[in-house]
């Protein structure tokens, strides 16, 4: 089979496990992993001529993840929609607050709980991957919680604060993440750690991505007093994505060096930069934003499908199968903590309402997109650099926990959410 049937196989799968999903009441995206699973490279891709694992294959898994590098594009770039003057200064610092401490109280126990793991475990768990997955431990996913809010029409304190902070908390993961895997990357490169490589070189990342992004932003807003029609302005977002991400990829394929270090793009933040530019700076970019939310459907399935198929399944049938379930555990049950204790500690401090303090956090536990996409990234990065073992165990521990966390995330959120009064009893 080539890309474009393999790429058709898996729209057709993720479009049929929605249904599935829709009886069996589960979100979509479980479904679109199990997809992936089912009818990648471990499972049935080698025995139907669908994707290979040969990297050298023009069918690999390899040779298709520029799609998961657009979608990300696209969902950094939503994300950045999210940060609309008017918004921030309507929700004001008490949400900043708690953002913070809920997605950074996440990643501090993560890591915390997998530094006490690596004492036991001694060299079997790099200190590369437990970086890497405090860092993605900040990312929660809005669409799994925002669902259970509309299905059950919940309204009050917990859900208004809520819904900036799963908005909000995406961006601190991508920032947390920029810093954290360029440390993970001089760590498993096992080249020597200094001042310019674990600090001076990824501050640098971040603002060449971030005035990367506000360029172009200015760029699109500028080009809106030629181009009025909305498919012509959604063809210039498209194109800016697309130019951020070719750039992030070539500057990993050059090689491009700072001070002696790897350099290179964040195309994540430049994306996000692009999206809080230009919802700032036109105010009828709304329109643009509807138009793109059309576009992207079919994107977010295959980024997810894809996701689905580079679970090596074959992990769990290995010797490192035992290491990737304790690692798991470990994730999801210190993450879970970091979030509920972040939520309370900063609630406490921004004296929130008694119901926000006591059950805000248990309504942070769901993650998917964001998470998989940075697990992706990250997978991708340290595969193409020929450390397929770190590769395969974040990406495994990341996908086994979103599986749980969005087949029992949802059911925390909902019953959390009727402790707090805010779904009526009849709707429960």
């Amino acid at each position: 089979m080539n890309q474009i049937l393999c790429i058709a196989l898996a729209l057709l799968a993720g479009l049929l496990s929605s249904r599935l999903m829709k009886l069996l009441r589960l979100p979509n995206v479980t479904g679109y992993l199990i997809s992936g699973i089912i009818f990648g490279p471990f499972v049935l891709g080698k025995y139907i001529g669908g994707w290979s694992n040969d990297p050298l294959s023009g069918t690999s898994i390899q040779a298709i993840s520029w799609i998961s590098d657009i979608a990300l594009g696209f969902i950094a770039f939503t994300i950045g929609c999210s940060f609309k003057t008017s918004s921030l200064k309507a929700v004001g610092k008490r949400i900043v607050i708690i953002t913070v401490f809920e997605a950074l109280g996440g990643a501090l126990i993560t890591i915390g709980g997998l530094f006490i793991a690596y004492i036991f475990l001694k060299d079997t768990l790099p200190i590369a991957v437990i970086l890497t997955l405090g860092a993605i431990a900040c990312a929660t996913a809005p669409a799994a919680t925002l669902m259970v809010i509309k299905q059950y029409k919940a309204h009050g304190p917990v859900v208004d604060t809520l819904i900036p902070v799963v908005a909000f908390d995406d961006a601190v993961a991508l920032i947390a993440f920029s810093v954290l895997f360029s440390i993970s990357k001089s760590l498993v490169s096992a080249t020597s750690l200094s001042f310019v490589g674990v600090i001076v070189v990824p501050l640098i990342e971040i603002i060449a991505s971030l005035a990367l992004g506000a360029l172009l932003g200015f760029l699109i807003s500028l080009g809106c007093r030629f181009f009025k029609s909305r498919a012509n302005r959604m063809i210039m977002v498209i194109a800016s994505i697309l130019v951020v991400v070719g750039l992030s990829i070539l500057a990993n394929q050059l090689g491009w060096k700072l001070f002696g270090e790897d350099f290179s793009f964040s195309s994540l933040l430049a994306c996000m930069m692009i999206g809080a530019f230009f919802i700032n700076a036109r105010k009828d970019a709304q329109r643009t934003i509807e138009r793109i939310d059309q576009f992207t459907p079919p994107l977010y399935m295959l980024f997810f499908v894809i996701s689905g198929a580079n679970l090596d399944i074959t992990i769990f049938a290995s010797k490192d199968a035992l290491l990737v379930i304790i690692i798991a555990l470990v994730y999801i049950l210190m993450r879970s903590l970091g979030k509920y204790s972040g939520a309370f500690i900063s609630s406490k401090i921004t004296k929130s309402e008694p119901t926000v303090q006591k059950y805000l956090g248990f309504t942070l536990f769901p993650q998917a997109g964001v998470a998989i996409g940075l697990a992706t990234t990250a997978s991708q990065t340290l595969a193409g650099a020929g450390y397929e073992k770190e590769s395969s165990i974040i990406l495994a521990v990341i996908l086994t926990a979103t599986i749980v966390y969005e087949l029992v995330g949802p059911l925390i959120t909902k019953i959390a959410l009727y402790k707090a009064g805010e779904i009526q009893k009849d709707a429960a």
